[in-house]
């Protein structure tokens, strides 16, 4: 297992993260799938790795004592920043990375649930290459590029990620503090600022992110949480095994509904109206959501998620 982890951190500096969070694109084209039902399992055998391995402290990589001269800023102590710096330190590079959060990670700590990801595994193995000698200024947002440049580094690597999540502009958008973006949702939830939910909770979302949002609504308190998306039920971008995650735990899935107002009266959010559709495909697959004609579909919520996309900031 020691030596199946280190081998798969030469190319994978994450093998117990991505083990437990990967989307698996690897999986559907993997070419064992022609002769038997399913793949290998290649996000699974990352993990059991790094699961059942001995310490490795004494294999990783060294930063030598003899530096190259070579000074590197980095922006965002996310899983870019941090492969950077796995690369670049050995190498005899300087690396200063500054992060606007109080703890690294990016949004594999703050967008992704600890029953998904504890903190032990994400403190481990980011430790590994903050250990080299990083040096990881936290609490320290980079508010001025020019300012960044002046102070004279070699290089300045980029990796502020895509922590924006994308919004529902439809009427009543603004109308009340009961709807929330997903991913800054969690954030929250991450760092204690959210303890509860309310009862009657509604997801809007295909992904992964909304499995996450609906799975961590039950926990903080949600009876009644549902996940509502435009599409069909198989084309939902979450994987299956999430989908599944959140069925085993009583989450229902309405399909083929089309978010059209938030109702809210006096302040207060009660729910939301629904335009039902059909998915209907062209010759080449590409599809369009066709309006059934019937009447709006109200739903009732103490909150709504929104779990639709991410971009930059």
């Amino acid at each position: 297992f020691t030596d199946a982890y280190m081998e798969n951190r030469k190319s994978n500096v994450f093998p117990g993260i991505l083990g437990r969070v990967c989307d698996r694109p690897c999986e559907p084209a993997c070419r064992r799938g022609r002769v038997e039902e399913k793949p290998v399992a290649i996000c699974r055998l990352k993990r059991v790795a790094s699961d059942n391995r001995d310490e490795v402290t004494d294999r990783l990589p060294k930063a030598p004592e003899q530096k190259n001269g070579k000074r590197i800023a980095l922006v965002g102590a996310g899983c870019a920043s941090l492969a950077v710096c796995n690369d670049l330190m050995p190498l005899g590079y300087e690396c200063t990375i500054f992060e606007a959060l109080g703890i690294a990670g990016g949004l594999m700590r703050t967008n992704i649930p600890s029953f998904r990801l504890p903190a032990k595994v994400l403190d481990e193995e980011i430790g590994y290459i903050v250990d080299m000698g990083v040096d990881l200024r936290l609490n320290s947002p980079v508010k001025s590029m020019k300012a960044l440049l002046d102070e004279g580094y070699d290089a300045v690597f980029i990796g502020s990620g895509a922590p924006k999540g994308k919004d529902l502009d439809i009427p009543g958008r603004w109308d009340s503090d009961r709807i929330h973006v997903g991913i800054q949702w969690l954030e929250s939830v991450a760092f204690d600022h959210v303890e509860s939910i309310g009862k009657q909770v509604l997801i809007i979302g295909v992904g992964n992110t909304a499995m996450d949002c609906c799975r961590t609504s039950m926990r903080l308190g949600g009876k009644d949480v549902r996940v509502v998306v435009r599409s069909p039920f198989e084309d939902m971008k979450a994987s299956p095994w999430e989908k599944e995650d959140a069925m085993h735990e009583g989450i229902p899935f309405y399909n083929n509904h089309v978010p059209k107002e938030f109702v809210v009266e006096d302040g207060r959010l009660k729910g939301m109206h629904f335009e039902k559709v059909e998915a209907e495909y062209d010759a080449k697959g590409n599809r369009s959501l066709v309006p059934t004609g019937e009447d709006l579909v109200f739903m009732e919520a103490d909150d709504v998620l929104m779990a639709i996309g991410q971009e930059n900031s």
